[in-house]
C-alpha cells in the first residue's frame, strides 16, 4: 500500500505528486488519459489503471480534477464505492458548495471520510511555507490529512466541520481576487490612456499589496465585530476618492462601470448617514 493516492494529473495534480515524492512519500496516481504518469512512474510513482484501483491503494486519496462533473465521474466510477471504505478522500479541486455536500454524503455512504478543500495558489506556488490551502470537514479527518497537506502548502487552514465551508470561502476569496483584478484593469486603462507605463503601474500595485492586505484584514475584523467606529479610514474619504476616479474616467472617455458601482454604493452609504463611520460600514449597504 502507498501513502497517498492522487486522482487527476493536470498541472496541479502533477505538482502535488512531485512534491510528495520529493518528501519521501509513496504515491499512487491515476489519470483519465494515459501518458501523464510516465515521468512519475520513472521516479517511483505507482500507476493505477482505474480510479477504484487507485483509491484502494492508499489510506489518503487526493482528488484534484477539473470540475464538479469530473469529480463526480471519478467518485461514481465502477467499483470506486467499494474502494472508498476506510479511505480519507480530500477533494482539492474546484468544487461548489452543493457538490461539496453531495460528495461528502457519497464518500460517507461508502464507509469513507471526506474533507473538502480549495487551493489558493498556482502550481508554481505550491509547497511553500505561505501556500494557502483551505479544508473543511471532521476534525479527526483533518488530523489524519494534515501531515500530507503540510507538504503541499504551509498555510493550511481548517475552516471547521461544516463540509461546504471551504467551497464558500473559496468563492469569497475569488470574489476579492476578481474584484481586485477588475480594479487593476480599470487602473491600467487610466494609465495607458495618458501614457503612463503600465508595467511600472503593475509593479506599484505589487509593492502596495501587502499594506492593503493588512488593511483588508482589519476591515474584516471590524465587520465581524459590528463596531463601525472610525479606526483606520472614515467612509467619507472614499466617497470623494471614488468620485474623482469616476469623473476622471468619464473625462478620458473610459469604461466607467467599476467606479460607477462603487460610487453608487458609497453614495447610498452617505445617504444612510454612514459617511463618518469606518469604511467597513459599507457592508451595511450590501446587506440590504
Amino acid at each position: 500500500m502507498s501513502d497517498v493516492t492522487i486522482l487527476g494529473l493536470g498541472q496541479m495534480g502533477l505538482t502535488l505528486a512531485d512534491l510528495l515524492l520529493k518528501a519521501g512519500r509513496t504515491v499512487t496516481v491515476w489519470n483519465r488519459t494515459p501518458g501523464k504518469s510516465d515521468a512519475l512512474s520513472a521516479r517511483g510513482g505507482r500507476v493505477a489503471t482505474s480510479p477504484a484501483e487507485a483509491a484502494a491503494a492508499s489510506p489518503i486519496v487526493l482528488l484534484i480534477v477539473y470540475d464538479d462533473a469530473a469529480a463526480e465521474a471519478v467518485l461514481t466510477a465502477q467499483d470506486v464505492h467499494t474502494a472508498l471504505a476506510d479511505r480519507l478522500v480530500v477533494n482539492l479541486g474546484t468544487t461548489g458548495p452543493d457538490a461539496a455536500r453531495r460528495f461528502g454524503e457519497l464518500v460517507t455512504r461508502a464507509g469513507g471520510r471526506y474533507l473538502d478543500g480549495a487551493i489558493q495558489a498556482a502550481p508554481s506556488q505550491m509547497g511553500q511555507p505561505d501556500t494557502p490551502i483551505f479544508v473543511a470537514g471532521p476534525l479527526t479527518a483533518y488530523a489524519q490529512a494534515e501531515p500530507v497537506l503540510k507538504v503541499l502548502g504551509g498555510n493550511l487552514v481548517h475552516l471547521g466541520e461544516r463540509i461546504d465551508a471551504a467551497a464558500f470561502t473559496d468563492l469569497a476569496t475569488l470574489s476579492y481576487v476578481y474584484g481586485a483584478y477588475a480594479g487593476f484593469l480599470h487602473g491600467a486603462r487610466i494609465a495607458e490612456s495618458v501614457g503612463v507605463d503600465v508595467a511600472a503601474y503593475g509593479k506599484l500595485v505589487r509593492d502596495i499589496s501587502p499594506s492593503f492586505g493588512a488593511f483588508f484584514a482589519h476591515q474584516g475584523g471590524v465587520i465581524q465585530s459590528g463596531d463601525f467606529t472610525v479606526s483606520e479610514s472614515p467612509l467619507r474619504i472614499s466617497i470623494s476618492a471614488i468620485d474623482r476616479i469616476l469623473k476622471t474616467s468619464r473625462d478620458l472617455a473610459l469604461n466607467d462601470q467599476v467606479p460607477a458601482i462603487l460610487d453608487g454604493w458609497l453614495k447610498a452609504a452617505e445617504g444612510e448617514g454612514l459617511a463618518d463611520a469606518e469604511l467597513a460600514a459599507l457592508i451595511k449597504v450590501l446587506r440590504r
